[in-house]
C-alpha cells in the first residue's frame, strides 16, 4: 500500500491494485487562491480508478480537475452532489455515484466506507445545505481514512472504526480557520482519539490568498511540523510522515485482515441507477 500527496487534499492511495484518488485539485488558480508551493500534479496523478469526494467547495470538488480524470473512472460523492453543482452535468466521461454515511461501495478489490464528518458541505459562497461533507475509509490491505474537512466531533472514533492510516488535514488555504476545521493541535487530538498505526498530514502548505503573503504566514508553512510536534506529544505511538509535495510513502501495515474479511458491498447497483 502505497500514500502520494500531491497537495492540499489530493492524493493517491495504492492499494490492492486499485488506485484511488482524494478531493482532485490540479490548479494554479483558484479564483482568489494560487498555488504557492509544489507543481501542479503531473498527468498520472489524474490516473484513478475511483476518486472520492469529501465536499461541495470549489477545492474539494473542482469540475475541471475532476474533467481531467480518464473516462470510466468512479467518481463517489456526497448525496445531492449533482443537484447542488450542475457542473457535474458535464462530466459524462465519468461514472457519477452519489453515498451517504455509513454506505459501503466496492471497487474491484476495495471496499470504500463513507464516513460522517463535520463540515459545512454547501457549494460556496451561496447555496442551501443540500449534501453533507464525508470522510471516507478504505479498506483493502489496509484501512486508510481520509477525512476530507472536518471538525472534531464525540464520535469520531466510533464513526470512523478502527484504521490503520489517518490522512488528516491539519491547516487550510488563508490566514484563520473557521469552525469545522482541524488545525495542528486539533488534527493531533483526533490522532490520539483514533490511534492508527500511522499519519499524514494534508490540506495545508499549498494554496494561499493572493496578497496575503505576509499576512500570519505562520498558517502557511508550519502545521505540517507542528502537528509531527504535537502527535508525538499526545499520540506517541503513531508514525507521522511529513510528506513534500508529489512524496510518496508506504507506511507500515500491522496485520490487517484478508480481503476475504472485509464488508460486503450494500446495495451498491441500487445507489448507482439514481446517482446522477
Amino acid at each position: 500500500m502505497e500514500i502520494t500527496w500531491w497537495g492540499h487534499a489530493t492524493c493517491t492511495v495504492e492499494d490492492s491494485g486499485v488506485r484511488v484518488l482524494t478531493d482532485p485539485l490540479f490548479a494554479r488558480r483558484l479564483a482568489h487562491l494560487r498555488r504557492r508551493r509544489g507543481a501542479p500534479p503531473p498527468p498520472e496523478a489524474a490516473v484513478a480508478d475511483v476518486a472520492l469526494v469529501s465536499h461541495l467547495h470549489a477545492d474539494h470538488l473542482h469540475v475541471p480537475s475532476l474533467a481531467r480524470l480518464a473516462p470510466g473512472t468512479r467518481l463517489l460523492l456526497p448525496r445531492g452532489a449533482a443537484r447542488a453543482v450542475p457542473g457535474l452535468r458535464r462530466l459524462g466521461h465519468l461514472r457519477l455515484t452519489e453515498v451517504s454515511a455509513d454506505d459501503r461501495t466496492r471497487v474491484g478489490d476495495l471496499v470504500v466506507r463513507s464516513v460522517p464528518a463535520r463540515h459545512d458541505g454547501r457549494r460556496l459562497p451561496v447555496g442551501p445545505h443540500r449534501a453533507p461533507a464525508l470522510g471516507y475509509v478504505v479498506e483493502g490491505e489496509a484501512r486508510t481514512y481520509f477525512a476530507g474537512d472536518t471538525g472534531l466531533f464525540e464520535s469520531m472514533a466510533e464513526e470512523v472504526g478502527d484504521v490503520d492510516v489517518a490522512l488528516l488535514p491539519v491547516g487550510g488555504w488563508g490566514p484563520y480557520l473557521g469552525e469545522g476545521h482541524l488545525d495542528a493541535g486539533r488534527a493531533a487530538e483526533a490522532l490520539a482519539r483514533l490511534r492508527p498505526g500511522s499519519a499524514v498530514p494534508v490540506h495545508y502548505g499549498t494554496y494561499w490568498p493572493i496578497g496575503m503573503d505576509a499576512v500570519r504566514p505562520h498558517e502557511f508553512h508550519s502545521p505540517g511540523e507542528e502537528f509531527v510536534r504535537l502527535a508525538a506529544e499526545r499520540a506517541p505511538g503513531v508514525a507521522v510522515h511529513r510528506l513534500d509535495h508529489g512524496e510518496g510513502v508506504r507506511p507500515e501495515i500491522a496485520g490487517y485482515r484478508s480481503r476475504e474479511d472485509a464488508p460486503a458491498d450494500r446495495g451498491d447497483e441500487e445507489r448507482e441507477g439514481g446517482a446522477r
